[in-house]
This record gives C-alpha cells, sequence and structure tokens, in this order.
C-alpha cells in the first residue's frame, strides 16, 4: 500500500481506494448493475409472455398474442390487460362439434326404437331359423325368402 498524502484524513473509510490502484467496489457494482438490468429483462419478457401461456392450446390463442406484441412493442398497457381479460375467459368451441355426447344420444336412441319394436311385434319364428343351404331351390322359394326378409325390422335377418 502506497503512503497518504500528507493533507490526507487517516480515518478513510475502507472503500476509498488509493490513487493508482483498482476501484473493488466499483467492479462488483457494475457487475450487480449487469445481472440486474437482465434479470428485470427476464422478469418482463416473462410477464409479457403471462397472457400467452395461460391461452395456450385454446382457441382465443391468436388474438391474445397479437394484443401481447402490440402491448410490448407500442408500450401500452391496456393491450396486456386486454389480453390477459381474454385469456381468462373460457370460449366455447364452435368449429368442432361434442361429437362424443351427441353419438351416444343417437346410439341411445336408437335403442329404445329397436326394443320398443321388437317387443310391439313379438319374436318372430323366422328370426330363430338356422340359415338356408347354399344349394338354390327354386325362383319361387327365392322370392319369398325375400319377401320374408323385407317384413322383418330394420337390422335384423341381415347376414
Amino acid at each position: 500500500m502506497t503512503e497518504l498524502h500528507p493533507l490526507a484524513s487517516h480515518h478513510l473509510p475502507f472503500f476509498i481506494t488509493p490513487p493508482g490502484e483498482t476501484d473493488v467496489l466499483f467492479v462488483i457494482m457494475a457487475f450487480v448493475l449487469v445481472g440486474a438490468v437482465l434479470g428485470i429483462g427476464v422478469f418482463f419478457f416473462w410477464l409479457h409472455s403471462l397472457p400467452e401461456r395461460m391461452v395456450h392450446n385454446k382457441i382465443q390463442f391468436d388474438i391474445v398474442a397479437v394484443l401481447a406484441l402490440l402491448s410490448l412493442f407500442t408500450h401500452q398497457h391496456a393491450f396486456w390487460v386486454a389480453a390477459l381479460l381474454i385469456a381468462l375467459i373460457n370460449f366455447p368451441s364452435f368449429s368442432l362439434p361434442d361429437v362424443s355426447g351427441l353419438l351416444g344420444r343417437i346410439a341411445s336412441s336408437l335403442e329404445a326404437i329397436a326394443a320398443s319394436r321388437t317387443e310391439a311385434a313379438g319374436p318372430s319364428p323366422s328370426l330363430y331359423k338356422q340359415a338356408a343351404p347354399a344349394e338354390p331351390k327354386s325362383a319361387d322359394h327365392a322370392k319369398a325368402r325375400t319377401a320374408e326378409i323385407k317384413a322383418l325390422p330394420h337390422g335384423k335377418g341381415q347376414d
């Protein structure tokens, strides 16, 4: 360490550096400042992407993304607030209908119709007959078999 100037106070604080030496506190504060600016920038961009992350895989994603970009480039916070509010609302999907519920209702309705027709007609003895042999008999027999099949309720008698 160099000698103090004769006019300098003998009770200098520790952060005062002598002439010609590196100011350690300045170097530390430069690193802290760079880290703080980077950290605040990361937090700012993370906060601006919050509406887009909330609305991921929803219908209104494009609208929210455009509003978030507008707020980022124009510094108008109303766009970001609007994007956040739109992200919080669940819009119904009109383009993709819920076919599972619809098909289930159709299937149960068809089962009820088939059950009511079966109960009203009673058991038909022709439903329980074995299939006819593969050899053709006569043209009259084929016509009679076709008429018998057409007389059956829908869905029955088809091989």
